[in-house]
């Protein structure tokens, strides 16, 4: 992923309604929502829902796809582990943990000894 991506994605998550969008459509898994679920499960008019969807799709978090006479959309988990990696890709200097879950990341940057602070 590239600078220019990341804030778009960064931009699109920056929004309150947005963000709990993502966060409904990620715990929703591959199966995704209907529109109207979404709307329903945060107190969000449709047509404000529609705007939102149309940022979070413009930034390549989320996808659609027409299933009968509804539209579901579905977090696009590839998107957003590029933008996690992004943004993580200079934790411990570069070098990856061996298990990034229970391994603890380098200490900041100039807390080593004879770095610059």
């Amino acid at each position: 992923m590239d600078s220019s991506h990341a804030v778009r994605a960064l931009s699109a998550l920056s929004q309150e309604t947005r963000l709990a969008v993502f966060r409904l459509l990620v715990r929703a898994g591959s199966e995704g929502l209907a529109a109207g679920r979404i709307a329903e499960a945060l107190g969000v008019a449709l047509p404000t829902l529609s705007f939102h969807l149309k940022e979070l799709a413009q930034a390549g978090l989320v996808t659609s796809r027409a299933q009968s006479r509804f539209v579901i959309y579905t977090a696009d988990y590839d998107q957003m582990s590029a933008l996690l990696g992004f943004l993580t890709e200079n934790c411990c200097r570069g070098i990856a943990a061996a298990d990034p879950a229970t391994d603890a990341c380098c200490e900041p940057v100039g807390a080593c000894e004879g770095t610059p602070s």
